[in-house]
């Protein structure tokens, strides 16, 4: 099958405003620490409100937040399952195992990469470049450049039945 895909947008064909909201969709990682929370879920709601509210601000803009958006939901659910089983220790009184220690480790691995990610998408976004992350790139891509059907059918209103 043959798709056809809209043209991804050029640097030079970008507005400084459009280079700014792609960049602002990256840099929503650090909602919760502007907030002064420890809670992973605030960075997943920021960045959810930040994608509905720019995505119709051009292709360009809908990819990076739509990117940084679904790259954000795995590290949002590890953090959220390190934070629960946090405080299950601490007020709960669970054991500190090993396999927990583990988790925190890959937990901050996990944050780290995407981290280092977010900002490179951030700078690569302010400079009006395409930057696919890994996995989340190509869907980021389909959903927003992929040219969908339109049913060119004739609408008709018909009266009641």
């Amino acid at each position: 099958m043959n798709e056809k895909y809209h043209p991804i947008p050029q640097p030079e064909e970008l507005t400084e405003r459009e280079k700014d909201d792609a960049m602002g969709s990256y840099l929503m990682m650090f909602a919760s620490i502007a907030v002064g929370l420890p809670l992973p879920i605030i960075n997943l709601i920021a960045a959810i409100v930040y994608y509905f509210t720019n995505r119709s601000k051009g292709l360009f803009v809908h990819f990076h937040s739509l990117q940084s958006l679904i790259s954000q939901l795995p590290t949002t659910v590890i953090n959220a399952i390190g934070v629960f089983w946090a405080v299950r220790i601490y007020f709960f009184d669970w054991e500190l195992t090993d396999h927990f220690k583990g988790y925190v480790i890959m937990a901050i691995v996990f944050n780290l990469a995407y981290f280092v990610f977010s900002i490179v998408g951030a700078v690569k976004a302010k400079k009006g470049r395409m930057y696919y992350f890994l996995f989340f790139g190509r869907l980021s891509y389909e959903t927003v450049f992929k040219m969908r059907d339109t049913d060119n059918s004739k609408i008709q209103n018909l009266p009641p039945r």
